[in-house]
């Protein structure tokens, strides 16, 4: 896993690229402080200290910067580091990234970094993990739940079972190793440490849809005929003009789409082109009518709008019907302009706020779902899936010991078991897996 190549020397800037106030490039391998002696105007740096300097090429200085220097293990990456804290732009920014390069280093890639970082064992696959879904989160409460993560909540738990897994299989395989000196273990105790681990990597699952909750987000599509209000209910529920509103057919003809953060949720509102059958309609508002089809398709939750002053109309009725599987919230709009009541709608005026704010809690109501309120453990689909294989091998396990067969034939599963369990943590590997996980990061980081 780990080979020459990961033994270079990396560089890259650390910082999003634009102008800006600071921006970092960072260094790190066994040549990085041979590097920013050839570059800096202080040499022999000693981690530890913070150095205010000059950047230097062929003797002329380049920017005026601080330098961090960090020997290794102690560096994020366990390796020696050095961080350049220059002035924000992008061309002084990646003149001296080219400078580092220059002399020595190598363009790091995506997730090099923290890669480096698990491979030194500075953290496990779930802390790493864990960064990315930090750097990722659209809100509050995920980057909340990741930062537990990061700190070691999933990792601990998870080493727990393993420990647990390890010691039943190893009192197993020494009384079949030795039967003359090592008494089998009672099936019983097999069968109650089986279901104490089972009941534990339950508990951990019984959080993966809200987990998935927080990292996908909740996708709320706007949808109906044209000029039900779609586009101003957006405006409204985002307070902001983003969608242009009048009162000619097919104005929005594409998607518009904006995120919320509603009580620790990201919600993405999804305003979509009218849907009508019309001979009449062009090319471009029929491309949108398709988008916004498949948006709706696809949404976790549709907002249905009819005019309420047109009354429930034929077409209404085919669209509502189209998405009767979905889950949704059927709402009549302006209702300031008629005495008629839905009393299967929430009936709102987007022109005088009545009933806007109903309309909003019925939403915060269907998104945020009691089991959202406190979620112990994030987890990934790699990690739930780890999980998934784990409690399987386990129940088989379980199974066989029921039925009391000979333990030899037990302890298969139970090595099945501890080869999955180890997966989430990164103990068991594949390098694809590996690459893959990392290949989502940024580089920089």
């Amino acid at each position: 896993m780990i080979n020459q190549y990961m033994t270079d020397t990396i560089s890259a800037i650390a910082t999003p690229i634009g102008n800006g106030g600071v921006s970092i490039i960072r260094l790190s391998g066994e040549k990085a402080f041979e590097i920013i002696d050839k570059i800096f105007s202080s040499q022999n740096l000693i981690a530890g200290k913070i150095y205010h300097g000059w950047i230097m090429e062929n003797g002329e200085k380049l920017d005026e910067v601080i330098v961090l220097p960090f020997k290794a293990p102690k560096s994020y990456t366990g390796e020696d580091v050095i961080e350049i804290q220059c002035h924000g732009g992008v061309h002084i920014t990646n003149k001296i990234l080219d400078l580092t390069i220059k002399n020595g280093a190598r363009y790091a890639e995506k997730g090099e970094y923290t890669k480096r970082a698990f491979l030194n064992r500075k953290m496990d696959l779930s802390q790493a993990e864990a960064v990315l879904d930090l750097i990722h989160a659209r809100s509050e409460k995920f980057a909340s739940a990741s930062a537990k993560n990061l700190f070691g909540k999933l990792s601990i738990e998870v080493a727990n079972i393993r420990k647990e897994i390890m010691d039943l299989l190893s009192r197993i395989i020494a009384a079949v190793d030795f039967p003359e000196d090592v008494v089998e273990p009672e099936y019983s105790y097999i069968e109650n440490t089986i279901e104490g681990i089972i009941g534990k990597i339950n508990y951990i699952l019984s959080f993966s849809k809200s987990s998935n909750i927080f990292r996908q987000g909740i996708k709320i599509v706007l949808a109906g005929r044209p000029n039900v209000g779609k586009s101003s209910l957006f405006n409204t529920l985002l307070n902001l003009d983003r969608a242009i509103v009048t009162d000619i057919a097919g104005t929005t003809r594409d998607v518009i789409q904006e995120t919320l953060d509603i009580d620790g949720i990201a919600v993405t509102i999804i305003d979509t082109a009218g849907i009508r059958d019309d001979e009449n309609i062009n090319k471009v508002e029929a491309i949108g009518i398709d988008y916004s089809k498949k948006y709706v398709q696809d949404a976790d939750l549709v907002l249905f709008l009819y005019d309420l002053n047109d009354g429930f109309t034929k077409e209404d009725k085919e669209i509502l019907d189209s998405i009767k599987d979905k889950k949704y919230i059927k709402v009549a709009t302006k209702c300031d302009l008629t005495s008629f009541k839905d009393d299967d709608s929430i009936c709102i005026s987007l022109k005088t706020g009545k009933n806007i704010e109903v309309l909003k809690q019925k939403i915060k109501s269907v998104v945020i779902t009691q089991n959202l309120t406190e979620v112990e453990f994030i987890t990934n689909q790699r990690q739930q899936k780890a999980l998934e294989e784990t409690k399987n091998s386990l129940i088989n396990a379980l199974i066989a010991a029921q039925n009391n067969e000979i333990q030899d034939l037990i302890s298969i599963d139970i090595k099945s078991a501890l080869m999955y369990i180890s997966e989430v943590s990164g103990e068991v590997i594949t390098d694809d897996i590996l690459n893959n996980i990392f290949d989502n990061f940024c580089i920089g980081k």
